[in-house]
């Protein structure tokens, strides 16, 4: 082989692919569509000038055969009126109006014939347009699938590769476990700040109940005098020491819970 030749099928070769990988099937069958019924108006015209020559044709018999008529009946009163040069006259135009009227005939025969032929394949091809209008349709569709399973395919693919999942199975573990410890200090927090308010509310009450024991005991005479002035005296001391230690405990606690 050739030089020439090699490099002409190398050419061939490129562009052939080039073309190939540029064809789309839908916009190709949308064409031919467009096409089929561009030429519907090209036929209905064709098939309009065949159908007006019959008409023509027919309407030229009807008036040669009228003229045949006349001039029989012309040629009838000639002789009759015995001119017969005038009647020869009229012999020779009514053999040239029988001579046109056979050849009218004729092409009116073939003009009916050929009318009907194109009305025919005109038929034909509107029927057979919508044929393939009808498959193309169903072809375009199946392009239309077949585009939809390919990207389903690749978006397929590329979660079996694991690099979208893993991703997302990486952040997932990551705010769950962000979640978790976040939960667990909040808890954690409620629960310590809860055990020191119960404590201080228990040792508060413990406190009231003892100084309405005192009260009683002083109202019914069970303490002496001096222990009744020193006693309280010595628990309001000691009740002002455990209240300044209280306090400042109770505003932290309260100011953590805000």
């Amino acid at each position: 082989m050739g030089v020439w030749n090699r490099f002409k099928r190398s050419v061939r070769a490129i562009f052939g692919g080039i073309v190939e990988k540029t064809e789309d099937p839908e916009l190709i069958l949308q064409q031919t569509i467009r096409d089929m019924r561009d030429r519907v108006p090209e036929l209905n015209n064709s098939v309009s000038q065949v159908m007006a020559t019959e008409k023509l044709l027919a309407r030229s018999k009807d008036r040669l055969e009228g003229q045949v008529v006349d001039l029989d009946s012309k040629i009838k009163a000639s002789v009759k009126m015995g001119r017969d040069d005038i009647a020869t006259a009229y012999i020779g135009e009514l053999q040239q109006a029988q001579r046109d009227l056979s050849k009218t005939s004729q092409q009116l025969e073939q003009a009916t014939v050929a009318s009907k032929q194109a009305l025919k394949a005109r038929d034909n091809y509107v029927l057979q347009m919508q044929r393939r209008t009808a498959e193309a349709m169903q072809l375009i569709n199946q392009s239309k699938q077949a585009r939809l399973q390919e990207q389903l395919a690749q978006t397929m693919e590329s979660f079996q590769i694991g690099d979208d999942a893993s991703t997302f199975n990486e952040m997932r573990d990551k705010i769950d476990r962000r979640a978790a410890a976040a939960e667990a200090k909040m808890q954690l927090g409620s629960a310590s700040v809860d055990s020191q308010m119960q404590d201080i509310e228990h040792e508060a009450m413990n406190m009231q109940l003892q100084d309405k024991l005192l009260e009683y005991k002083q109202q019914m005479g069970l303490l002496p005098s001096s222990t009744s002035q020193s006693k309280p005296a010595q628990l309001l001391s000691s009740n002002d020491d455990e209240n300044t230690e209280v306090r400042p405990a109770l505003r932290g606690l309260v100011g953590n819970k805000e």
